[in-house]
């Protein structure tokens, strides 16, 4: 039976409810960044605008008909005063340009701290699904630590969804069959709330819950209470037996194919000579899609899982791949 939704509006430090006071507060270490681009473009846009109504304005008041102005050698037209009015509209508006792309860039492939903790949330008609690494689960509801950087790896069940924390200032897509992340660093304590901004279905309104911000002794406390006696890595290691990857991808296997221990995070040589990072998004299309991307040296012998497994079965699996550690003698 599917869970109750969360459908009141949560209270946050700014007071008040609802999405306005979620505007309002601040409550990441990029939020305030992203207000003054907002500013700055908003205010551009209504100089600019301004200065094109008040000229409008002049001009039809000035030449109405009957006016007494002066109509004679009027120029025909001004080169310089076309060039002056395009080259400083441009000037502004490329430094916006640039300050969103520097912002953007920082947000979406801006590499987190090592100490980053990592949270996998999933997307589902119509709920948010998130574990913790230590097999926490939560249902429209995820708690993480003030002060901390937290790393969200997002991935859909059904359709695309979309992570949004207006008092974040973050929103991202969680898309069927694929991976996309972002991180974040929560300031202030409180509660807020989290909506899909996606529309997914009949009941997209609906999907919705809240991120609660908790103080670090917090945090460790609801950890222990919400304790698991399965870690993912735990989970994703019974799924790598029950699935047969442990019968080819070892050590003293008789199959040839690659050994997994130290993969996550190394570079990977393909047969068409080109290299890709073994992330995580890497691990999730090497298990649903085999023959994508072929391991230089190993044969096309792996079959696809696809539509075998499910995707929080992948997130699991992939969070073992990525406890492995390096051993001796083996080639990652």
């Amino acid at each position: 039976m599917m869970p109750a939704m969360v459908v009141e509006a949560y209270p946050t430090p700014g007071g008040g409810a609802g999405l306005f006071p979620e505007l309002i507060t601040r409550a990441s270490s990029i939020a305030g960044r992203i207000d003054g681009l907002l500013i700055a473009l908003t205010i551009l846009c209504v100089a600019v605008s301004a200065g094109i109504y008040l000229v409008m304005i002049y001009f039809a008041a000035r030449y109405r008909r009957g006016s007494t102005a002066d109509r004679s050698n009027a120029n025909a037209q001004s080169h310089t005063l076309e060039i002056a009015w395009t080259a400083i509209t441009l000037v502004f508006f490329l430094v916006i340009f640039f300050w969103a792309s520097n912002l953007y860039t920082t947000m979406q492939t801006g590499a987190p701290p090592e100490d980053v903790l990592e949270i996998y949330v999933m997307g589902k008609q119509w709920m948010w699904k998130a574990e913790h690494p230590g097999g926490q689960r939560e249902i429209n509801e995820l708690h993480v630590p003030r002060g901390q950087d937290i790393k969200l790896l997002l991935t859909s069940q059904d359709v695309i969804h979309s992570f949004f924390v207006p008092a974040f200032r973050l929103k991202q897509d969680a898309v069927p069959g694929a991976y996309t992340s972002l991180w974040f660093k929560p300031t202030v304590t409180g509660e807020y709330a989290l909506f899909c901004a996606e529309y997914c279905g009949t009941d997209h309104s609906r999907m919705r819950g809240r991120v609660v911000v908790m103080a670090p002794e917090a945090y460790e406390r609801w950890l222990h209470t919400r304790e698991s006696s399965t870690s993912m890595a735990t989970r994703g290691a019974k799924l790598f037996r029950q699935y047969g990857c442990s019968g080819c991808h070892v050590g003293n296997s008789t199959v040839h194919a690659p050994v997994l221990d130290g993969l996550y995070g190394k570079p990977v040589q393909l047969q068409d000579g080109t290299t890709k990072v073994a992330d995580e998004r890497y691990i999730h299309d090497s298990i649903v899609l085999p023959q994508q991307d072929i391991v230089a040296g190993y044969p096309r012998i792996m079959p696809s899982f696809k539509g075998q497994i499910s995707e929080a079965e992948l997130l699991h699996l992939v969070m073992y791949i990525k406890s492995l550690d390096y051993t001796e003698g083996t080639v990652p």
